[in-house]
This record gives C-alpha cells, sequence and structure tokens, in this order.
C-alpha cells in the first residue's frame, strides 16, 4: 500500500476493465484533459482512479462508438442533457450529411449494376461565347461539390438575376478534382441586366463534346465517365472546365427528369 494513496482508489489496469476502456485510451484522455486520474503517484508515475469516475470513461467509450469526436465529447462530458445536445447537433448534422451522400452513392451504383457503364451518346458541338456573371465557391472534395454548387447558384442570381426572363445556368467544374474542388456558376447575362457581387466573364466558345444527361444532379458523374472516356478514345484533348448546362427548372422537375446538358472543350483540329 502507496503511502497516503486512498484504499479505494483504483490501478489503471483495473480501472480500465471496469470502464470497458484500453489503458493506451486511458493514458491518452489524461494527456487530452478528457479524463484525468484522481491521482498520480510522483515516483512511478503509475496512474489511479476512483470507481465513481467509471461513468466518464463508459461515456467517452458510447460517444467514441457513435464517432463523437473527442473535441465534442469534451464539451458533453458533464453538463446538463440540453447543453450536451446542443453541443452534439453539430454531430448529427454531419452523419445525415454523411447519410445523405452514401445513399447518393449507393443509388448512382445501382444505376450502374441495372444499365452498366455508362455511354451516353456523345457528339461534337460548336458553341458561341458567352457573357456571363460567375460566383466561385470552394468544394471540400468531392463529397461537398453539390453543397459548394448549390451555393454559388444562389448566389450568382441573388447578384445578376433581375427577377424575369429567361434563366441560363452552367455549372463549371475542373476536370481533375483534387482534395479542394473550385466550382463556379455561371448566369448567362441578358441585355440591361445589372451585376453586383459578381464577376462579369466570357466564357469561350469553340468545339465541345456534349452528351445529355436524364436524371437526378448527383448522378451527372456518370455522363460525364462517358464524355471524358469518348474524347479519350478519340484522342481528342480536352480543354477548360467541365460544363453543366441546366436545361430544367430544378423547383418544377422530378429528379428522375431533370435535363443537364454535359460539356467539355475539345482541340479543334488543325
Amino acid at each position: 500500500m502507496l503511502v497516503g494513496v486512498d484504499e479505494e482508489l483504483l490501478p489503471i489496469g483495473q480501472f480500465a476493465r471496469l470502464g470497458r476502456l484500453s489503458v493506451k485510451q486511458l493514458r491518452h484522455y489524461d494527456e487530452l484533459g478528457l479524463l484525468r486520474p484522481a491521482f498520480v503517484d510522483a515516483e512511478t508515475g503509475y496512474r489511479y482512479y476512483r470507481a465513481s469516475q467509471a461513468r466518464a470513461a463508459l461515456t467517452i467509450g458510447l460517444l467514441r462508438s457513435l464517432d463523437v469526436p473527442l473535441a465534442v465529447v469534451g464539451e458533453v462530458l458533464g453538463r446538463p442533457p440540453e447543453e450536451a445536445a446542443g453541443a452534439l447537433s453539430g454531430v448529427r448534422d454531419a452523419l445525415e450529411a454523411e447519410l445523405a451522400r452514401r445513399r447518393r452513392t449507393l443509388a448512382a451504383l445501382e444505376r450502374v449494376m441495372a444499365g452498366g457503364l455508362p455511354a451516353a451518346e456523345v457528339r461534337l458541338v460548336r458553341e458561341p461565347a458567352l457573357r456571363v456573371a460567375v460566383v466561385r465557391e470552394r468544394a471540400a472534395g468531392v463529397a461537398d461539390i453539390g453543397r459548394a454548387t448549390s451555393l454559388a447558384m444562389a448566389r450568382v442570381l441573388e447578384a445578376a438575376y433581375p427577377g424575369d426572363g429567361p434563366v441560363r445556368l452552367v455549372g463549371l467544374f475542373p476536370v481533375d478534382l483534387g482534395e479542394v474542388v473550385e466550382v463556379s456558376a455561371a448566369l448567362v447575362l441578358q441585355e440591361g441586366w445589372r451585376v453586383s457581387g459578381a464577376r462579369v466573364e466570357v466564357l469561350p466558345g469553340g468545339v465541345f463534346a456534349c452528351a445529355t444527361h436524364v436524371g437526378p444532379y448527383d448522378q451527372i458523374s456518370l455522363t460525364a465517365h462517358a464524355v471524358l472516356a469518348w474524347c479519350a478514345e478519340r484522342r481528342h484533348v480536352v480543354r477548360g472546365a467541365l460544363r453543366e448546362v441546366y436545361v430544367s427548372d430544378p423547383a418544377v422537375t422530378a429528379p428522375e427528369e431533370l435535363v443537364t446538358r454535359l460539356m467539355v472543350g475539345v482541340e479543334e483540329d488543325g
């Protein structure tokens, strides 16, 4: 028995079994300040815990099993239920977003399983240059492109659309996707429209490989694959961004019936 050590204290190994955590985890949580030992022997460095701390240990294990980050775990421990719920709401939102992304991925996979690898009809078209208002947003990876695109579209409409007349929106995306993806929303400008809060640019014209996508926006990548594969097979050198020209209004069109033109510029022969 160590002098000055309470008989109720448990050595770290025994407490680890009681709290359903490993000794390594307990040491890590001590370093992070999540679960401090009740006593640390100054000579040996041995950690000792009270049985009453087992509830905190079990709570940490439970929250980690629910994919709650350690930073949030620290906010939850010892808080009243209403405060804990507030701290956990962000984790719930992130899990819901990930679940939605997984469902979209599953739907795309099922489409490939049902119809095979995408082989959309691709053709070469010549397009004129377009005067547009452009807003750019950064997406934190492929999974975040949908959010960034929606935000960019809302911003460009607010910046340049007067509220009446035809709307022609174009999404611009890099062909090669990295960890950070810059997406752009372009609104084709009509004579007399004023622009405030967006850049006015000219989208280059020229020859484009083009295909039509019918279906949800989150499955457009299947048609984009078909367009790029078509270009590669014919040794067409692609240039510029991949363009999505939105033909349908998603506010009044079912996701399965949305029509989008996919285009990518190609270098002209000669």
